[in-house]
């Protein structure tokens, strides 16, 4: 199975899984945009609602018309999972486990924005720019720390119908770039566009011979760009203030550390919100 496959199915698999989620996380005291744009910076600072979607209310229905398009995008996760492979029975068998966030409150993306167009009678959304991507960790309950840059750059998402309503689902892929630049330097000052080109601790191993097989992957550090995918649900729609506000779950590959290790698979779930313009 290829890994966009993989994680397509992923992501639908969990889908059932993160509406009932988002439903139970849904905070009491919910926030629509319009109480949010009325609160001053001293009123929002320090409470953590920079770092929380919009509430939507209403179930009505949006037919976006020609030119139309996805803005204000905010989504925010709720939780998230690692896969890891679990030993049962003499037999190991590969499980997401459940894991803390790490970072403070700046791992949700805000105002995305993109096109919206009509593909046989179906909505597709095609993300453009706005902050889409932020760093974050999270540790497993062992203790391991898993960085992934958590993003939905270049995501075109196709739904399964021609309005948002309650109930409508779009989703597709979306591209991750590499949770470091080529600017990092790694503790032996090496790095993809800056620093040494090899272990300056270790030049006997660097010479050419068999001894650089075994650091190739430390000296050749890349920029990997691999592929995620993210579903989606509305679930509420206020057609007075062309919002709509669902559920999510997103599969993508954590951080490979330049190129050195192999990620680990993460599954992300949480609510999102937008505005058609």
């Amino acid at each position: 199975m290829s890994l966009k496959e993989d994680l397509a199915n992923a992501g639908k698999a969990a889908l059932v899984g993160a509406l009932a989620f988002g439903m139970a996380t849904a905070p009491a005291h919910a926030l629509t945009k319009s109480e949010i744009n009325s609160l001053s910076y001293l009123q929002v600072k320090g409470t953590g609602l920079a770092n929380r979607c919009a509430e939507v209310v209403g179930e009505d229905t949006i037919t976006p018309k020609a030119g139309a398009r996805l803005v204000d995008m905010c989504i925010e996760p709720k939780a998230w999972a690692v896969e890891e492979e679990i030993g049962r029975a003499g037999k190991t068998e590969k499980k997401f486990v459940n894991s803390k966030v790490m970072t403070r409150q700046t791992y949700t993306l805000e105002g995305i924005e993109g096109s919206l167009s009509n593909d046989g009678g179906k909505i597709v959304f095609r993300e453009e720019e706005g902050i889409d991507y932020a760093p974050t960790t999270v540790q497993l309950p062992g203790g391991e720390r898993v960085p992934l840059l958590f993003t939905v750059k270049e995501l075109v998402a196709k739904g399964d119908g021609p309005a948002f309503k309650p109930g409508f689902q779009m989703g597709g892929n979306f591209n991750t770039p590499s949770y470091r630049t080529g600017l990092f330097l790694d503790p032996k000052g090496r790095g993809g566009t800056t620093g040494y080109d090899m272990a300056v601790a270790l030049p006997a191993l660097q010479s050419g011979e068999e001894g650089d097989d075994e650091l190739f992957k430390e000296n050749n550090k890349t920029f990997d760009v691999t592929t995620g995918r993210i579903e989606m649900e509305v679930n509420k729609v206020n057609a007075e203030e062309s919002e709509i506000g669902g559920v999510f779950v997103a599969t993508q590959l954590g951080d490979t550390d330049m190129g050195s290790k192999i990620p680990k698979k993460v599954l992300t779930k949480g609510i999102f919100y937008a505005k058609i313009e």
